[in-house]
């Protein structure tokens, strides 16, 4: 799949965010091995810790769907540049997705094209556990 179709479609996800305290819309696009998409968007409560990013709420569609391999997610946000994932999100994608593509869109439609272990070196995960 062409990813600038990917990143279009996380530009739309932004449409289903719930950001009414940032009021910072960001949408994600997680492509599976199949080339199916699980959208997802960023959705706050008053609590800021129990606020959900979206490249985490598409993430979790996509396993409490059964999903297991994946290809790459698209990241869009309101910001005018490009808009990396979380801490957070990076640690998830690793231990749930893999190495898999990040990637950026930002407001004139330019993708920035990195693996995940390159935004998250030296990554905690499943060797550390032994």
């Amino acid at each position: 799949m062409d990813y600038k179709y990917l990143a279009e479609k996380a530009i739309e996800a932004k449409a289903i965010s719930h950001p009414p305290y940032s009021n910072f819309h960001v949408g994600a696009a997680l492509l599976t091995e199949d080339e199916k998409i699980y959208l997802g968007g960023n959705i706050e409560t008053p609590s800021y810790s129990l606020t959900i990013c979206a490249e985490r709420t598409a993430v979790f569609k996509a396993y409490s769907e059964g999903e297991r391999k994946f290809k790459a997610v698209a990241i869009a946000s309101d910001s005018p540049d490009y808009c990396p994932p979380c801490g957070s999100c990076r640690q998830v994608m690793l231990d749930l997705c893999g190495d898999i593509d990040v990637v950026m869109v930002n407001h004139k439609d330019e993708l920035k094209i990195l693996k995940l272990s390159q935004l998250l070196p030296f990554a905690f995960g499943d060797k550390d556990l032994k």
